[in-house]
């Protein structure tokens, strides 16, 4: 345990240096674009590793939940817990994020704490970090892209689908799916079902955000197909005067 503690703060400590770092070289960008891009970098990270965490060392978290932690998970759940405890302290000085970003945070912090003290059930939790950081680095490019004033593009529109599509599959179905695979298994311990239920419960409070979103953006595209066609049928007026 005491060596966890070290790999932990270890980790914590690098992702504070990566973001200090990018501040020094990159200060003429704000203090949220620099911790947005060690954002990014987590979720690339994260994905990478428990995606071969899931789909090739194993096991299987939908038909294996509850075993023992493994070092590759413990590796890459330390990994993450640095992250967010880095993170999390960032959002509270700054004062950036709301309530349910901030009960993400603390309920991804607590889950991993609980998993690694526990010493199983991190196959879980590796799916867990691969569902909710695989919609991330789409989220951060949005906000690049309004950032940088390429929005209100294609692009931007291919961004804000594809985010809607990957989150509502990931978070809803597959973790709907994984959460239920969690609940009737014997293996896994009444807290790590608890965090499993909180965490999909908190996906809906995000997903309602995303319904609201994209109805306010299918309403935009509404206008947006209004005004291209009365434009193209005042130019035919025109053109008949």
């Amino acid at each position: 345990m005491e060596l966890l503690v070290v790999f932990a703060l270890l980790c914590l400590c690098c992702w504070a240096s990566f973001y200090f770092i990018l501040c020094t070289i990159n200060g003429s960008r704000s203090y949220e674009w620099n911790c947005r891009l060690v954002t990014l970098v987590h979720g690339i990270v994260a994905v990478c590793i428990t995606a071969y965490i899931g789909y090739v060392d194993g096991p299987w978290p939908f038909t294996y939940p509850g075993t023992k932690n493994t070092p590759l998970q413990i590796s890459a759940l330390m990994i993450s817990l640095g992250y967010f405890i880095f993170d999390m302290a960032w959002c509270v000085f700054f004062r950036t994020e709301g309530a349910v970003m901030l009960a993400h945070h603390t309920m991804s912090i607590l889950g991993i704490l609980l998993t690694l003290w526990l010493g199983e059930s991190g196959i879980e939790g590796c799916a867990v970090l691969f569902g909710s950081e695989i919609t991330n680095p789409l989220l951060q490019t949005r906000w690049f892209l309004k950032q940088t004033g390429h929005y209100e593009t294609r692009l931007g529109d291919a961004v804000d689908v594809l985010f809607v599509l990957l989150f509502v599959v990931m978070r809803i179905f597959v973790g709907g799916t994984m959460l239920y695979c969690e609940l009737i298994s014997p293996r896994p311990r009444f807290f790590i079902k608890c965090g499993g239920v909180a965490m999909y419960a908190l996906s809906w409070a995000f997903m309602v955000d995303i319904v609201r979103f994209t109805i306010r953006k299918s309403k935009s595209w509404q206008k947006q197909r209004v005004r291209k066609e009365m434009v193209t049928a005042n130019g035919h007026d025109g053109k008949m005067d």
